[in-house]
C-alpha cells in the first residue's frame, strides 16, 4: 500500500512539475499577448486565461516534459528558461501591435491630428487615430482565431527552445534588432497613405501661400486636411488592417525566426 502511494506521489510530482513548466511559459506569453494581456483586463481573468491555455497545451507536450528536474538548481534554471522563452514569444507578437500603434502615431503626426481622445486601448497614450486602428486590429485578431494560433505558436516553440534551454544572448539581441527594424518598416508602410497625403497637402499649401501671401492659408487648410484624413482613413483602413493582420499571422507562425 505504501509502495503504491509512493508511486502515485512520484507520478503526481512529475505531472505537477511538467504543468508548472508549461504554465510559466504560457503565463509569460499571455502577459504580453494582444487582447488577452491588456491592462484593462482584470488580473484574475488573465490568470484564468493562462491556466486554460496551459491545460490545452500540456497534453501536446507530454513527451517534451517527461523528465522535469527535481533538484533546486534545476528547478531555478527551468523557471528562468521558461519565463525567458515565454517573454520572447509574447514580445514577438507585442512588437507587431506596437507597429500598429506607431503607424497611428505617424499618421496622426503627419496630418496634425495628435489630440488624445479618451482612454487608450493600450497603456501607452495614443492619438485618436492610433487608438482607432489598434482597437480595430485587436478586434480583427480576436475574431480570426487568435487563440488557436496562440496554442499552435506555443506548441511549436518547444522545437526551437526546448524545456530548460536558455537562448543565446547574442542571438536574442540580433533577433530583437531584426524584429524592431521590421516593426518600424511595417509601421511606416501602414502610415504611408497619410504621410503622402500630408506631403501633397503641405506642397499645395506652400504654393497657395506663395501665390496669395495675404490669404490665411492655415484657416483654409486645417479643415481640408482634417476632412482628407477622415476620407483616407475610410478608404485605406481595410487595406491597412489586412496588411497588419497578415503580418500578425506570419509572426504567430514563426515567432522566434532568427533564433538558432
Amino acid at each position: 500500500m505504501l509502495d503504491l502511494l509512493a508511486q502515485i506521489l512520484t507520478v503526481a510530482e512529475t505531472l505537477f512539475l511538467s504543468f508548472l513548466a508549461v504554465f510559466i511559459r504560457v503565463g509569460a506569453v499571455t502577459m504580453l499577448m494582444p487582447g488577452f494581456g491588456e491592462s484593462f483586463i482584470p488580473g484574475r481573468l488573465r490568470l484564468a486565461i493562462a491556466l486554460s491555455f496551459s491545460m490545452i497545451c500540456a497534453p501536446f507536450l507530454a513527451q517534451d516534459l517527461a523528465t522535469p528536474p527535481t533538484d533546486a538548481l534545476g528547478l531555478i534554471l527551468l523557471i528562468l528558461s521558461e519565463a525567458l522563452a515565454g517573454l520572447l514569444l509574447g514580445l514577438s507578437v507585442r512588437i507587431i501591435v506596437m507597429a500598429l500603434q506607431l503607424a497611428g502615431a505617424f499618421a496622426a503626426q503627419s496630418t496634425s491630428l495628435v489630440q488624445m481622445a479618451g482612454v487608450a486601448v493600450t497603456p501607452d497614450p495614443l492619438p485618436a487615430l492610433g487608438n482607432m486602428l489598434v482597437l480595430a486590429g485587436l478586434t480583427l485578431a480576436l475574431i480570426t482565431d487568435l487563440h488557436i494560433q496562440l496554442v499552435w505558436m506555443i506548441v511549436q516553440s518547444y522545437e526551437i527552445l526546448p524545456v530548460g534551454l536558455l537562448a543565446d544572448s547574442s542571438s536574442v539581441a540580433d533577433w530583437g534588432v531584426a524584429h524592431g527594424m521590421a516593426a518600424i518598416r511595417l509601421a511606416f508602410s501602414l502610415a504611408a497613405p497619410f504621410v503622402i497625403a500630408s506631403l501633397l497637402y503641405n506642397l499645395a499649401l506652400g504654393a497657395m501661400n506663395r501665390a496669395m501671401p495675404q490669404l490665411m492659408v492655415a484657416f483654409v487648410g486645417a479643415p481640408a486636411i482634417t476632412a482628407g484624413t477622415l476620407v483616407i482613413l475610410m478608404l485605406a483602413s481595410p487595406f491597412i488592417l489586412a496588411t497588419w493582420l497578415n503580418a500578425m499571422g506570419t509572426t504567430l507562425e514563426t515567432p522566434l525566426g532568427g533564433l538558432p
